[in-house]
């Protein structure tokens, strides 16, 4: 069995799974907790990336590697390859005002990026320093992302062998710089020089999605072992789900995401979409909310029920919940962009106003907003077959019934999967092989398609009205 080895390095932990080139089938795996906060040194993720490895049983019988990780967050490197300052985190909102100043300075970005700036985009990150911090900025000597550069500490660099010009990258995580056209493959140095206000920088090289950057080299005890180019979070999830062209993939974490798999670029001038690129070679635009599973976290604590109790207490009621409607901006929202609403419950009367129609109003305003989100994506050209649904809340059978029914089109429910980490493996599959690896999805649940416009109807409404 020839076994590949597959990271994902988020926010919260790096996790490291180990599996079969050929099946995809899990063999082992690691995990290590990354410290907390918006702001963390990249030696962190280098010692949770080794812990995670150690836990997973090594990688002295492993003959690839790819990493995915958390896009956006800033790396900048001196001269010797020595860090200059903690990572700014993709969730650092201090670059907000600095995110304006770009869109100001910069009227045509969207046609050249793809997408809006945003503050969690490092170009953003990068005028925050050069603002704010003005001495760390004058000593950048390159630019890297946190899957860019435990990519080349895995391949033996750093300040003991500091070689910027071997810094690596893929077209999906570059595509979140706000610095890179992810169409034409080039970085924009006229952005990074408004950002930074140095463009000669080194930027990372990027990579095809089946290239090599190399073999590990920080452990001279182990054998020859590929590096994979390696990707940002949400387009390494969607390959390690195999999401292709047509394929739409909905995740409900803390927050909410909508990113599709297409042959088409997006270039969305109201900034709701953001126009990345996956990590085979086509592009992921991606819409994200704020509001997603702590949305059902309020009100099952309202009404005093575990989720499974919200769920059965939603499923008995009708779809459209009795005209009740929830518009969950709980934290203010960013698709639509209301940062300063609260949430709202409209509809209520006597006769609507239960314990089940809440429940179900929850879920329905929940993935209601996130169908505002496909809407988006359809309107950028998006041609939805198929949705993917992910996420912890994606296994509660009221939330699944209930997306069969507020979305048009057919819903499939994985099974639970860190697919980050195995589209990272797939890719690491993918450069030792020379070919995509076509690894069989397992499915929880694939309801009926059932869909229900009442509900869709009473959520616009309220919407327009608000």
């Amino acid at each position: 069995m020839v076994k590949v080895a597959g990271v994902d390095s988020s926010t919260q932990s790096c996790k490291v799974v180990i599996v079969d080139a050929e099946t995809g089938a899990l063999v082992r795996e690691g995990r290590a907790a990354h410290p907390a906060g918006t702001e963390v040194h990249p030696e962190a993720w280098w010692t949770a990336l080794q812990e995670a490895i150690a836990q997973a049983g090594g990688l002295a019988d492993v003959a690839a590697i790819s990493v995915g990780g958390q896009q956006h967050g800033m790396v900048v490197l001196d001269h010797g390859g020595r860090v200059i300052r903690p990572a700014l985190l993709w969730n650092d909102t201090r670059s907000a005002r600095a995110s304006q100043e770009l869109d100001t300075e910069i009227p045509d970005l969207v046609a050249r990026t793809g997408s809006r700036p945003v503050a969690s985009f490092t170009s953003t990150k990068l005028r925050w320093l050069r603002d704010a911090e003005p001495e760390n900025a004058a000593r950048v000597a390159a630019v890297a992302l946190p899957h860019d550069w435990l990519t080349w500490r895995l391949r033996g660099f750093g300040p003991e062998n500091p070689r910027l010009d071997a810094l690596t990258t893929d077209r999906s995580d570059a595509s979140g710089t706000g610095y890179f056209n992810s169409v034409t493959g080039q970085y924009d140095l006229e952005v990074l020089a408004a950002a930074l206000g140095n463009s000669g920088v080194s930027l990372p090289r990027v990579l095809g999605p089946g290239d090599s950057a190399g073999l590990v080299a920080f452990d001279p005890e182990l054998p020859p072992i590929t590096v994979g180019a390696g990707a940002g979070d949400n387009a390494g999830a969607a390959l390690g789900l195999g999401a292709n062209d047509g394929d739409v993939v909905v995740s409900i974490g803390t927050s909410g995401t909508v990113f599709a798999v297409t042959s088409t670029p997006s270039h969305d001038e109201t900034g709701t979409v953001a126009g990345f690129a996956d990590a085979s070679g086509l592009f992921l635009p991606l819409v994200a909310t704020l509001n997603a599973a702590r949305v059902l976290d309020s009100i099952a604590g309202l009404l005093g029920v575990d989720h499974d109790g919200l769920g059965r207490l939603a499923l008995t009621a009708e779809p459209g919940s009795g005209g009740l409607v929830l518009q969950p901006y709980f934290e203010g929202e960013r698709t639509p962009n209301l940062p300063d609403a609260t949430a709202s419950l409209f509809g209520m009367t006597l006769t609507s106003t239960t314990r089940p129609n809440l429940a179900r109003a929850a879920i329905e305003g929940l993935l209601c907003g996130l169908a505002a989100g496909l809407d988006a994506l359809t309107a950028q050209g998006v041609d939805a077959r198929r949705i993917l649904l992910i996420g912890g809340a994606a296994q509660n059978p009221a939330v699944v019934a209930i997306a069969a029914q507020v979305f048009a089109v057919p819903v499939v429910v994985p099974e639970p999967g860190e697919y980050v980490a195995l589209g990272a493996a797939a890719q690491a599959a993918w450069a030792l092989s020379g070919q995509r690896p076509a690894w069989p999805l397992p499915v929880s649940a694939e309801p009926a398609v059932d869909f229900r416009p009442v509900i869709r109807e009473q959520y616009a409404g309220q919407q327009y009205a608000r």
